[in-house]
């Protein structure tokens, strides 16, 4: 009597009937996601990424029947050309991409090096990916390769450190979005935000230090910018203006800096609604106007950089305040895809890992 061959002993194996379709499973998959970003710096690409992001009833509250006309009558004949031309002064030419779509990818490929090599996946069952919120590749897209791939079980990172429903609820709404559509749904969990993580406010210290250091200047005032909310949504129960304040609270602490030397603004603003105060471009004038010379700005709520940091805060404000009698002016790196950054993400997915490895 002949052996079985190795396909045959398999089959008689395999505890499932003839003909059930292959199902892969037992894997765990971890999804980076940021805010987004265009696919390029033209017109229409620029008019679809703000068209999608400000679509978003998370974003934009005011009621539709308002809004709508707005938004494509007004706001998207004239904001994407601008946007353009700013997105043009910082687009990573070599990758034809923007830098927050390089410095995501980048955190995904490293947390997955350090995941396999910390020693937490001896059976290299963990899938890292990434996502944006608004763009590509999108955030639906990447969990149905994830859950392909054998992910029945996926942690939702959303790399906001603050909670906020503009961002950290949006980024959950698309997720579940993506869920209705699966039969086989993997089982979710989302990362908790980490605005006063030790490990998140131990590396933004020592990112800070190193930038400063680096500097040819000491400056008077270490301003530290957020990216501002309308004032309504704090009103109405959204934790964000608390969450910054105690990251910005704990950052003094670790820098052993006062807060009048390190006071926290928000940035921008857009349109004629009330934002949280004090304002960033409006905080910088005054100050040179009031005689601080040498000034440095810091943005702990922006996991990488993007057109917020490098254009906004890095060009336009940097201008604000030269014009207002400033002369020493210096915009910090974000963590990025740094050690110190590195560090951050990979604390917080051991932490909610916990059990799944």
């Amino acid at each position: 009597m002949n052996a079985p061959t190795p396909s045959e002993a398999f089959r008689a194996a395999d505890p499932r009937p003839a003909g059930h379709p292959a199902a892969k499973h037992g894997r765990v998959g971890v999804l980076l996601v940021n805010l987004g970003t265009p696919e390029a710096t033209d017109y229409w690409s620029m008019r679809r990424y703000l068209k999608e992001f400000l679509s978003d009833r998370r974003v934009i509250e005011t009621p539709r029947l308002l809004w709508w006309p707005l938004l494509n009558f007004v706001i998207l004949s004239r904001r994407p050309q601008k946007r353009g031309r700013d997105y043009q002064t910082i687009w990573n030419k070599e990758r034809n991409e923007s830098p927050l779509k390089t410095i995501t990818r980048a955190s995904a490929e490293k947390l997955a090096s350090d995941i396999e090599e910390s020693g937490r996946d001896p059976g290299r069952r963990c899938l890292v990916d990434w996502a944006m919120r608004y763009g590509n590749p999108a955030l639906a897209d990447r969990l149905a390769a994830l859950q392909a791939a054998g992910c029945d079980r996926i942690l939702l990172v959303p790399l906001y450190p603050q909670y906020c429903a503009a961002t950290t609820a949006t980024v959950c709404d698309k997720a579940f979005e993506a869920l209705q559509a699966m039969r086989w749904q993997p089982t979710l969990r989302v990362a908790a935000p980490y605005y006063d993580d030790p490990v998140y406010i131990g590396a933004l210290a020592q990112s800070a230090r190193r930038a400063l250091g680096a500097l040819d200047f000491e400056p008077e005032i270490l301003l530290v910018s957020f990216h501002g909310i309308p004032r309504a949504y704090f009103e109405k129960g959204d934790p964000y203006y608390c969450h910054c304040a105690k990251t910005a609270r704990l950052l003094r602490e670790a820098l052993r800096m006062p807060e009048e030397r390190m006071p926290m603004t928000f940035q921008s603003r857009f349109g004629s609604t009330e934002f949280l105060k004090p304002y960033t471009d409006e905080t910088i004038k005054a100050l040179a106007k009031r005689g601080v010379k040498r000034m440095a700005v810091m943005t702990p709520g922006f996991a990488g950089d993007c057109l917020e940091t490098l254009e906004e805060i890095g060009v336009e404000n940097a201008g604000y305040f030269r014009e207002s009698g400033g002369e020493k002016y210096a915009a910090l790196p974000c963590l990025n895809d740094s050690e110190e950054g590195i560090r951050v993400i990979r604390s917080v997915v051991l932490r909610e890992l916990e059990g799944w490895l």
